[in-house]
């Protein structure tokens, strides 16, 4: 097939729309449903990082994409029981690595991975579509499906679920274009070798960053390699716990970022594990019910009247004090950033989420401001040397 076409472009407006290749067949076969060019987009970009991830730390990895950036990724790491509650997925028992890579994926920041577009670095197995079937999601892709995953994966969205298989051995052009206003623009594709040794280069008086943190670097960088510029990217223990994309100030990626790891570390929290939700609650409103509640519009689910909705007992606030005192206890957050902070404000910001290992590209005319003010909380900080901007 050489090429493909869609029913229209990124609006309903823009047509004629198709995927097509100048030269030889498409890598992709489509195994169910009728992926749309937002879609493949998600698709191919997600497709890129799961390999990626999988090259750089040998682990299954999963990601799951919204609008061209992602919302999460993660690579196949047990889960705490902890986390298997978080994310919903404490009643399908063990968890395969792939399956515990998408739980990671999915469930970082689940407002954000509703009505996702996943990609797998490998064989879906039939754990990982177990997990897939009861989430709402626009579809997937991956190298492959056992044969009992994908006739799952059929029965979602009544049949018309968009279920991509992707020929793991397609490697692009090493030159590639975009059109823009009629007007073709051509560069070299990003090709980087993004491994712990990327990260030699550290440049504050606390050295010491273990191989561990290592991997959560390389997790960041890889994933803000395919995230729209400006981001920043918070992981820890092998999954991004909070990604800020498409900001014109590197601030607010750092106040965007942080805000959703935190929201991952509240989660966690007694208050939250405790809440009596109502039996038969779909996954989507207890998300929902639970942001709200340690956001700062808690009255939306704890006022009279709409309480009642959500639990079976009216929970008690979640106050200011409580959740800094729950916060103050991160630790050992690893933090990305796709080009140089140009001011301290952002590792304050990044130290208040648990931060203790940074690695940026450098080269602002303030890096010793910067550098500063890790060594003043501790923070151990790499120089990359490389930018990773995404548009």
């Amino acid at each position: 097939m050489k090429e493909l076409e869609l029913k229209y472009g990124c609006n309903p407006n823009q047509k004629p729309s198709r995927i097509y290749m100048k030269e030889g067949e498409l890598p992709i076969q489509v195994l169910n449903g009728k992926p749309g060019y937002i879609n493949f987009l998600d698709a191919f970009n997600g497709w890129q990082l799961v390999r990626e991830l999988k090259k750089a730390t040998g682990l299954p990895a999963a990601t799951s994409f919204k609008h061209v950036s992602p919302a999460g990724a993660a690579v196949g790491l047990p889960l705490s029981d902890v986390l298997a509650k978080i994310y919903w997925v404490d009643d399908l028992g063990e968890l395969t690595p792939l399956a515990a890579a998408y739980a990671r994926a999915r469930g970082a920041d689940r407002m954000s991975s509703y009505g996702d577009f996943i990609a797998l670095s490998d064989v879906c197995d039939v754990c990982t579509a177990k997990m897939i079937k009861r989430e709402f999601s626009d579809g997937i892709i991956a190298p492959g499906y056992e044969p009992e995953a994908l006739e799952l994966l059929k029965e979602k969205k009544k049949g018309n679920y968009a279920i991509i298989q992707i020929d793991e051995n397609y490697e692009p052009d090493p030159i590639e274009h975009k059109e823009v206003f009629g007007i073709t623009f051509e560069q070299g594709r990003n090709e980087l070798n993004i491994d712990k040794d990327f990260f030699s280069n550290v440049v504050t008086e606390n050295k010491d960053i273990p191989d561990s943190a290592k991997v959560d670097m390389a997790i960041a960088m890889i994933t803000l390699k395919y995230t729209q510029s400006n981001s920043v990217c918070f992981v820890k223990d092998g999954q991004a716990i909070g990604i800020g994309a498409g900001q014109q100030s590197r601030i607010h990626c750092t106040r965007l970022a942080g805000s959703k790891a935190d929201n991952w570390l509240l989660r966690q929290s007694p208050q939250v594990l405790g809440l009596p939700f109502k039996e038969g609650m779909k996954r989507a409103d207890r998300d929902n019910a639970i942001d709200l509640y340690i956001g700062e519009d808690y009255m939306d689910v704890l006022a009279d009247g709409e309480w009642e909705r959500v639990f079976t007992e009216k929970p008690p606030v979640f106050t200011k004090e409580e959740k800094e005192a729950w916060l103050s206890k991160a630790t050992d957050v690893t933090l990305g950033s796709d080009a140089f902070f140009p001011f301290s404000d952002n590792i304050e910001r990044a130290f208040r989420s648990g931060v203790k290992y940074i690695a940026q590209p450098g080269g602002s005319i303030r890096d010793g401001e910067v550098i500063e003010a890790c060594n003043k909380h501790g923070i151990a900080m790499s120089f990359t040397g490389i930018r990773l901007f995404h548009h």
